[in-house]
């Protein structure tokens, strides 16, 4: 089995601990964040940062659906790690200062690949659009400190 990786970054306009703290945030905004292909959203668990315990059903593709258990860790500051009991994915949300209220968002999710010619093509497209789908998260969370800024 291949390791599958998909990496979606962005520069958002607050600084890192606002960026952090409302991603970390599952019981009020996350869910909020989430767009369509994410579905049946729970906190099962806490609900900020580590040891929330959430539920999702992620529909990467039109014949995909992953029903996703994740387990939320805080390794460093400024990191997220939700790991999936379900599967092997582990996606990683990585926000470090860039400049005066900015902050460089890093998401990557890392899971253990198909064999043969499925494979083959999960390796190749799964990654474009597991990235567009967290781009879109990546929109929402910016106009979502946006906004919380401005009130």
């Amino acid at each position: 089995m291949a390791q599958v990786e998909a990496t979606t970054e962005r520069i958002i306009a607050a600084d890192a601990e606002t960026v952090i703290d409302t991603l970390a945030d599952y019981t009020n905004t996350r869910g909020t964040l989430l767009p369509e292909q994410f579905s049946e959203y729970e906190v099962r668990e806490g609900g900020d940062g580590e040891g929330t315990l959430v539920h999702w059903k992620l529909q990467a593709t039109k014949k995909r659906v992953r029903d996703c258990l994740l387990e939320v860790t805080e390794p460093t500051d400024g990191q997220l790690v939700e790991k999936d009991r379900n599967s092997s994915m582990v996606t990683t949300w990585t926000v470090t200062p860039a400049g005066e209220k900015r902050s460089k968002v890093v998401v990557t999710s890392v899971w253990n690949g198909a064999t043969g010619i499925g494979g083959f093509f999960e390796r190749t497209f799964a990654p474009k659009g597991l990235a567009r789908i967290y781009d879109l998260v990546l929109d929402r969370l910016a106009d979502e400190v946006t906004r919380a800024a401005g009130e």
